[in-house]
């Protein structure tokens, strides 16, 4: 968005410093201007939007560009706050996809400059150890690696969520799909701690594409299952009625705005994804 520059240049040249050079790199300027990267020992491919179209829809963006070059079979997502400490990243990411031809989403291990991992950043429930990795029904949006073979059939990434729940929306139709999600935290991105809730619109868009993700991606008797449960959680978590006013309102434009195609997960999925630790209502 224009405001991190010198943070950019910092992960450009973490990921020029990489054992395995990228094929490509591209950077999209979500309805910014970008600055001239120069001086960096890999080539960068620049992409200026007129409009913020959010996380998902900038990363799409990004997804069309490297179609157009042809010669991409893995694409790496980074934020751009982020920073590459090791220099094997790439040359490991590489290796995982090479050993298994049904691995789709591989989730990086997010920590700050102390090495902590926040709980929200560890992909399964109870989040007491980032350090065990695995298979996993999730996967971490500032950090990650896809197949383009999976996205040639899946689908991208969901535009219209703009922020909040679009990991959840790809990880589900790639699980459904017969893809693995592999958690390897020995893949670090270096990430300042964060909340959230620091995003104006967080409140409002988070309870709209719940909705919107248990409409689009749920059986139906699992849909009331998963919404009580996050209502009932809502009203216990959030302390601000300014918050839970927002909340309730995206709830309720959840329900009353498209939300896009309807293609609910099958029931084994539902199964697949509770037995790795993680049921889809939770």
């Amino acid at each position: 968005m224009g405001n991190r520059p010198a943070e950019v240049e910092a992960l450009l040249v973490s990921v020029a410093k990489q054992d395995l050079p990228p094929a490509r790199v591209v950077i999209v300027g979500n309805g910014c201007p970008l600055p001239e990267f120069t001086g960096l020992p890999c080539e960068v491919t620049t992409i200026e939007l007129d409009e913020n179209l959010g996380c998902p829809g900038g990363r799409n963006v990004a997804l069309r560009r490297l179609r157009e070059f042809g010669d991409v079979d893995v694409v790496v997502e980074l934020d751009d706050d982020g920073l590459l400490v090791d220099t094997d990243v790439l040359s490991k990411v590489r290796d995982l996809y090479a050993a298994d031809p049904r691995l789709g989403i591989v989730a990086f291990r997010i920590a700050d400059e102390h090495g902590e991992t926040q709980r929200r950043h560890v992909p399964r429930l109870g989040a007491k150890d980032p350090l065990r990795g695995g298979l996993v029904t999730g996967f971490l949006g500032g950090a990650h690696a896809f197949s383009m073979k999976m996205l040639a059939q899946i689908g991208d990434w969901p535009a219209e969520f703009f922020f909040a729940h679009e990991e959840t929306d790809l990880a589900w139709r790639a699980a459904d799909a017969g893809w693995t999600i592999r958690y390897v935290p020995e893949l670090l991105l270096q990430h300042p701690k964060t909340s959230p809730a620091r995003h104006a619109i967080y409140h409002r868009v988070t309870a709209r594409n719940r909705v919107w993700l248990t409409r689009r991606r749920l059986p139906l008797p699992l849909i009331p299952v998963h919404l009580g449960i996050w209502i009932a959680l809502t009203l216990l978590r959030t302390r601000s009625v300014g918050g839970l006013r927002a909340w309730f309102g995206g709830f309720v434009e959840g329900l009353r705005e498209p939300g896009g195609e309807r293609r609910p997960m099958r029931w084994r999925t539902v199964w697949h994804l509770a037995r790795l630790g993680r049921p889809p209502v939770i």
